[in-house]
C-alpha cells in the first residue's frame, strides 16, 4: 500500500489539508461552517456559527491551532474505521488497523492507488447482525455525519495534497436512505461539476435507492456497488431482518445493468467505466462456499458485475452476531482463488466443483491443484498442450502460458529449467507434466 513518506497522514494533519483551501470557490466562511456541523442526540445535523476573525485567526489561539481544531479528529476517525470491511481490492493481506481515512486500492495492471475511504454517516436504520454501525448495535459509537461541503473539501485537499488518487464513499442508511443518497450525490456533484474534480469515485449504492438517484449517481461516478453480503434472501434473513434481498438489493442491480446498457445504446456514451461490483459477508450465515461461489457466477452472468468481493466475517461487539465465531481468513482467501480460476483462467463451473467437499466447504489448500488431481486424467506434455490445457496446471498462469506457447514455437521445450524460465512454478506444476518423457510424479498424485 502506497502513502507519501510510507506513513498514515495523522488527523491533524488531516485537519490542516481540509482547511488550507477555505477561500476557494466554496465561498469564504463555507469549510468554517462545515466542520461545524454536528450531530445531536437525536441523529440530526446541527450547525454551529464559527466566530473568525478577519485574518481568519480563532479568538484566543493560534492559526495553526484553530485549523488543527476545525475538522472534528473523531469524526474522522469513526467514518474513516466505519469503511473498514467494505472492501476496495482483492489482493490478500493481515488485517491490520491502520489510521482511518485513506485506505489502497489495486487496479487491474496492479498499480496501487491511495483513496480516501469514510462513510458520509454511521447512522443507520437497518438491523444488520455483522455490522457495528447497525441500529441494534449496543456498543455503537456517538452518531457522526459530513455535509456535502465539508467532505468534499477534504477530499479536494488531500488530492491536491497528492495523498489520494480518488474517493471511496459508503454510508449507513441514516433515518432516511433516500436522503442520505441525495447528500452522497451532493458530494460528488459538487467535486465533480463545481470544482472539476479528475480523480476516481467509487460510490456505494445504498438498499433500496430510488432509480433516479441510481442513475444520477452512474452518471457521476467511476464505479458504483450494492453489496449483496450474502449468498441468497434465506441466508440474509439470517443476518439481516430489514432489507429485502430481491427488491433492495438484487432489483436495484438491475437498474444499473439498464441503465448502463440504455445509455450507452441510445445516447452512445460510455458511462460508469470502471462498472458495478458487490461484496459478500464469508461465514456471517450458514451458506456453504459454493452457494457463495454459485451467487458469484450468477453476479457475473446475470448482473455483469466487473467484480465480486468476499469479506470474512469479524463478529462485532454489540451486535446479535457478537458470539458467532469470525471465520479464518484463508476461506475468503480461497475463495477469491476460485473466483480468479472462474473470471480469468476461464474455468467451467462443472470443473470447479470438484474442489469442493460434500459439504460444499472448501479446504484451506489450493482449489487449482485440487481440480487438476480430480480433471487431469494423465500428465501433459508442455509441447502439445493448448493454452486451455495449460492453464489446468498448478504453477501455469496466463502470462507463462503464453510464454510457452511462443518458446515452442522457436524449439522443444526440454528441462524443467526452460520452463522456470518462462515463469513456470516447477515445484507445483511438475508433478502434472511430461516433460522430454518423463513423468515427475508418484502415484498418489492421481488418487481421488
Amino acid at each position: 500500500m502506497r502513502l507519501v513518506h510510507s506513513s498514515m497522514v495523522t488527523m491533524q494533519k488531516m485537519a490542516l489539508l481540509a482547511m488550507e483551501c477555505r477561500f476557494d470557490s466554496l465561498g469564504l466562511g463555507a469549510a468554517e461552517k462545515a466542520a461545524g456541523a454536528k450531530f445531536s442526540g437525536a441523529g440530526e445535523v446541527e450547525h454551529e456559527a464559527a466566530s473568525i476573525e478577519a485574518a481568519g485567526h480563532a479568538p484566543g489561539g493560534s492559526p495553526v491551532e484553530w485549523m488543527a481544531g476545525a475538522v472534528d479528529k473523531r469524526k474522522l476517525a469513526i467514518l474513516g474505521e466505519g469503511t473498514r470491511h467494505d472492501v476496495c481490492a482483492s489482493t490478500f493481506s493481515p488485517r491490520s488497523r491502520p489510521l482511518p481515512g485513506i485506505c489502497h486500492a489495486f487496479t487491474q495492471d496492479g498499480r496501487c492507488i491511495s483513496l480516501f475511504k469514510t462513510l458520509y454517516t454511521n447512522l443507520c436504520s437497518h438491523q444488520c447482525g455483522y455490522c457495528g454501525n447497525s441500529a441494534g448495535c449496543k456498543s455503537k459509537s456517538r452518531g457522526f455525519s459530513y455535509t456535502p461541503e465539508e467532505l468534499a473539501r477534504i477530499t479536494l485537499s488531500l488530492y491536491r495534497g497528492n495523498y489520494i488518487e480518488g474517493l471511496f464513499l459508503s454510508s449507513g442508511a441514516g433515518r432516511d436512505e433516500e436522503r442520505i443518497t441525495e447528500r452522497m450525490i451532493d458530494t460528488i456533484r459538487l467535486l465533480r461539476q463545481k470544482h472539476s474534480f479528475s480523480g476516481y469515485i467509487h460510490l456505494k449504492i445504498l438498499p433500496g435507492s430510488s432509480e433516479s438517484h441510481i442513475h444520477e449517481a452512474m452518471m457521476l461516478a467511476d464505479r458504483v456497488s450494492i453489496n449483496l453480503e450474502a449468498a441468497s434472501a434465506s441466508h440474509m434473513s439470517e443476518i439481516c431482518s430489514t432489507k429485502s434481498y430481491e427488491s433492495d438489493i438484487l432489483q436495484r442491480q438491475r437498474y444499473i445493468r439498464r441503465f448502463m446498457t440504455k445509455i450507452m445504446s441510445e445516447e452512445g456514451i460510455s458511462i460508469l467505466p470502471a462498472g458495478q461490483t458487490t461484496q459478500m459477508v464469508v461465514g456471517a450465515g450458514s451458506e456453504s462456499d459454493e452457494e457463495i461461489f454459485r451467487r458469484a457466477v450468477f453476479e457475473y452472468g446475470e448482473i455483469g458485475v466487473k467484480r465480486t468481493y468476499y469479506s470474512a466475517f469479524s463478529p462485532q461487539r454489540g451486535t446479535v452476531l457478537e458470539e458467532r465465531h469470525a471465520q479464518p481468513l484463508w476461506r475468503e482467501r480461497r475463495l477469491y482463488q476460485m473466483d480468479w480460476l472462474y473470471r480469468v483462467y476461464g474455468f467451467g463451473k462443472d470443473e470447479i466443483r470438484c474442489a469442493f467437499d460434500d459439504n460444499g466447504f472448501l479446504n484451506n489448500s489450493d482449489p487449482k491443484q485440487a481440480i487438476a488431481r480430480d480433471c487431469l486424467d494423465l500428465p501433459l506434455d508442455p509441447n502439445t498442450a493448448s493454452y486451455p490445457q495449460l492453464l489446468r496446471v498448478p504453477g501455469i498462469g496466463p502470462k507463462s502460458a503464453v510464454r510457452v506457447l511462443a518458446w515452442r514455437k522457436r524449439q522443444p521445450i526440454g528441462s524443467k529449467k526452460e520452463l522456470a524460465a518462462l515463469g513456470v512454478q516447477i515445484k507445483r506444476a511438475s508433478p502434472f507434466l511430461k516433460i522430454n518423457g518423463w513423468i515427475d510424479g508418484t502415484l498418489e498424485m492421481w488418487q481421488a
